[in-house]
């Protein structure tokens, strides 16, 4: 299951029973996969999700709210890149009276659906929360995987969006979002819009105003691996850049003692040289602190370098003659 799909189920868990955040709730999910049908007999709306889920928890809502059940339905051509879509239709005898409930329609009968949130629907911070979670199960998708601790495989990042073809819709989710401090970005990616959300933070605290608390705990639990395994990497990492240096400066140093000795022989060196030399070819491996436990010699580790220094130098002067 995925990690949307996840939270998603979490914020069907939670009745809602207030009528006003009910209605600001189906406004958000009729932004977000609505659909207004309107014929010579009338105006009817419907749902159009990958959620199915949701059916029990809105069938509820709206039997709470107008008396009357909901139908679910599944067509073939709503099975698009493997993903099965349902129809939840809302019945013609209520479908006006929704709509209109829920500010899409007003008393004249106009339909108002480009996207512009019903400001009169949306008013108080419980109404926005629930707007956004309408929006949320409408809408909402993510990349987002959960690793075990163990693992070391490469994990996506930190991605949550919401996808619409209408702007206006998403203009102003994104200022909702801003009301409750989650900041967001608007992309458009092939002929849709594109809401979304990068970092870990943000994601945690809209996940926590929809109500997903167990979705919470699990990306911050996730965070917290993540960090560590990025931690262990960093330190790997380290410790690589410091063997091969050491490997590096070791063979550098083997080469230039190699040809001194070839050259004019190791005996013709200062004797405090002479030791360093031989010390680096009896353990030709051991980076500069092991030499110095390994040694008798009374060095520093900036006093053993300057010795090195010093056969290289005389190394590249032989070269030169």
């Amino acid at each position: 299951m995925s990690f949307a799909k996840d939270s998603k189920l979490e914020i069907i868990e939670q009745t809602i029973e207030d009528a006003d955040c009910a209605q600001a709730f189906l406004l958000g999910l009729f932004h977000a996969c609505g659909n207004i049908t309107k014929n010579s007999s009338g105006m009817t709306c419907d749902i159009v999700t990958d959620f199915k889920e949701i059916f029990p928890f809105l069938n509820n809502l709206v039997r709470t709210l107008y008396g009357e059940n909901l139908i679910l339905e599944i067509f073939d051509d709503y099975i698009i890149n493997k993903t099965t879509y349902y129809r939840i239709k809302f019945p013609a005898e209520i479908s006006l009276r929704v709509l209109r409930d829920c500010g899409i329609i007003e008393e004249r009968g106009e339909i108002s659906f480009t996207g512009e949130v019903n400001k009169n629907i949306v008013q108080d911070d419980e109404t926005k929360k629930c707007f956004i979670k309408g929006a949320y199960i409408g809408c909402a998708t993510s990349s987002i995987r959960l690793s075990s601790l163990g693992s070391w495989q490469a994990t996506t990042g930190y991605h949550l969006e919401f996808a619409s073809h209408k702007q206006k819709f998403l203009e102003d989710l994104q200022a909702l979002l801003a009301y409750f401090e989650i900041n967001s970005k608007i992309a458009t990616r092939k002929k849709i819009f594109v809401l979304y959300l990068k970092d870990g933070e943000a994601i945690k605290d809209l996940l926590a105003l929809v109500g997903a608390t167990q979705s919470v705990l699990a990306l911050v639990d996730e965070m917290a691996k993540r960090e560590l395994r990025n931690t262990v990497n960093r330190q790997v990492n380290c410790i690589n850049a410091n063997i091969n240096k050491t490997v590096e400066a070791s063979l550098k140093q083997l080469t230039a003692i190699n040809y001194i000795n070839k050259k004019i022989g190791l005996e013709s060196l200062p004797e405090d040289l002479q030791e360093v030399a031989l010390l680096r070819m009896a353990n030709p491996q051991e980076s500069m602190e092991e030499l110095l436990k390994l040694s008798t010699i009374k060095l520093t580790k900036s006093g053993l370098n300057h010795r090195f220094r010093r056969i290289l130098k005389i190394a590249d002067i032989l070269k030169d003659e």
